[in-house]
């Protein structure tokens, strides 16, 4: 069963554009859909963390309203914080499933129990992974990976009923 799951950031919550103003300040958009699910996974007793190899105070800001708990940033080596993301948390790598989109996300989704891509991944990557999503990064490739998470655990039912009442 998959307990935790690591997300990165760029090309995967969000599209991968990064917007400067003319200050100098850094804007990045996330997919609402993919925020809640992000939510309604940890509300039913699931963790999450993002790994990210840039930093900025928008993905710290969101991982906080989001309410994940493991936030790494200006990460160079994404399997080392994964490590210490599994020890910190109790789940073992088998455990964990993660998605990312460039070859700086390889080594940690070669770490995890079940690894997804964003349709618009580099090739290298998408042709690795055990799954590689429909949607493209920025565009729902979150929810669609917790989606497919929470239905391979069980669980989706549950979401579900968060909802629907059915």
């Amino acid at each position: 069963m998959i307990e935790l799951i690591v997300l990165d950031v760029d090309g995967c919550m969000t599209d991968g554009r990064i917007t400067y103003t003319s200050s100098g300040e850094e804007l990045k958009s996330f997919h609402v859909k993919d925020g809640f699910a992000i939510v309604q996974w940890l509300r039913l007793g699931n963790k999450a963390a993002i790994i990210t190899g840039r930093s900025s105070s928008i993905v710290e800001y969101r991982a906080k309203e989001l309410g994940i708990s493991y936030l790494y940033q200006n990460v160079k080596d994404k399997k080392e914080a994964l490590l210490d993301v599994s020890q910190k948390s109790g789940v073992p790598l088998e455990n964990i499933a993660a998605i990312g989109d460039d070859l700086n996300d390889f080594r940690l989704l070669q770490s995890v129990g079940y690894s997804f891509a964003p349709a618009d991944a580099v090739e290298y990557v998408r042709n690795r992974v055990e799954y590689l999503l429909r949607s493209k990064g920025g565009e729902g490739a979150v929810r669609e990976m917790i989606e497919l998470l929470l239905a391979k655990n069980g669980q989706y039912q549950r979401y579900l009923e968060l909802w629907t009442g059915e």
